[in-house]
């Protein structure tokens, strides 16, 4: 199959990468046969299925990857929308989207239901598993989701990343009326801040892009262009910047006894004094991946908005290219269709 391979050192279009052989020709053949007398196969944690790569989406973490974040080798990338080409026969053929945490599935973290902090988790195109930047990716079955009719696949592809802007919704209660800042105009600080308006807190956006800034405003949310940054305190403060200076932004941003939410993923070290959690008596709460139903729910509903992120589509066969473009600076989401 035609991939794209991060060897630590360059990223390279190979077109014959090894297709993933998730299954055994036994256990396929049991999945078709269900599939064909109309049962209902049971998904246990070892499934695993075949996903045919419909579009993927290039983010902040995977530039971060090339940057050495995670010391990752191999096929990048885990926001995805494909179809189940191999697996259970209820999934055959269906259009899914797929949660990118692989755990173990016997450990404590997994059977208190945490598989997403499984010690001996595999995090798909992240941690010892080969990602969707390839004409097939291997999920496991109970990872999958249906994306429903009424959602697009330029829609459907940033569900990884809504979901993790509606975990934010897990973690922290917000009120109407809250004062919100979200710091960072990028495609994760604008989906955090559209559905942190979905509460009817007061939500504002602080962003270095006026263009980028122009989306939020369709969207209704309240902007502030960096150059004109006048320093004020808020309730709750998400840092969505993806640099390591956000953070002692955000830190200076937060009222006494308020929230701050941690969402950037920085190969390199922060270098920021953290007295004032202490002095200011802080929250901090780290936020990573998230449920996907709300944010498949949101999309079906269109009370969030998100192609207007789209910058460009690409070939995967132009995926070092593509890349290349979502590094610069002000880039909006870049897709890539094998």
């Amino acid at each position: 199959m035609r991939a794209l391979i991060w060897d630590g050192h360059e990223l390279n279009f190979n077109p014959s990468h090894p297709t993933p052989t998730p299954r055994s020709k036994i256990e396929d053949r049991e999945s078709r046969i269900v599939g064909a007398t109309g049962g209902r196969p049971e998904r246990s944690e070892n499934q695993t299925t075949l996903v045919k790569v419909h579009l993927a989406g290039i983010c902040a973490t995977d530039l971060q990857i090339f940057q050495g974040y995670m010391g990752f080798c191999g096929v990048p990338g885990h926001e995805f929308v494909g179809s189940v080409s191999e697996g259970p026969g209820d999934l055959l053929g269906k259009r899914v989207v797929g949660e990118i945490n692989f755990g173990c599935g016997r450990c404590e973290d997994c059977t208190r239901g945490l598989s997403r902090h499984c010690a001996n988790r595999r995090v798909m195109g992240i941690l010892n598993a080969d990602g969707a930047f390839a004409e097939y990716v291997a999920v496991p079955a109970a990872n999958l989701h249906l994306v429903p009719d009424k959602v697009s696949d330029e829609e459907a592809v940033f569900t990884e990343p809504l979901a993790a802007a509606f975990e934010i919704l897990e973690q922290v209660q917000l009120n109407l009326g809250d004062q919100v800042l979200v710091l960072g105009d990028g495609k994760l600080g604008n989906l955090c801040a559209q559905v942190l308006k979905l509460t009817g807190a007061s939500v504002t956006v602080l962003g270095k892009h006026q263009d980028k800034l122009k989306l939020l405003k369709r969207a209704g949310v309240r902007t502030i262009l960096l150059a004109d940054w006048q320093p004020r305190q808020f309730d709750v403060v998400v840092e969505a910047t993806g640099s390591a200076s956000g953070l002692e932004l955000a830190l200076g941003a937060v009222r006494p006894r308020g929230t701050l939410i941690l969402k950037s993923t920085i190969a390199g070290n922060h270098d920021v004094s953290l007295a004032p959690i202490v002095i200011n008596e802080i929250t901090v709460t780290g936020s990573r991946c998230g449920l996907f139903p709300p944010a498949l729910e949101a999309l079906e509903e269109k009370s969030v908005s998100v192609t207007p992120l789209i910058e460009k589509v690409y070939s995967l066969n132009d995926g070092v290219d593509a890349v290349k473009q979502a590094t610069r600076q002000g880039a909006r989401k870049i897709l890539l269709r094998p």
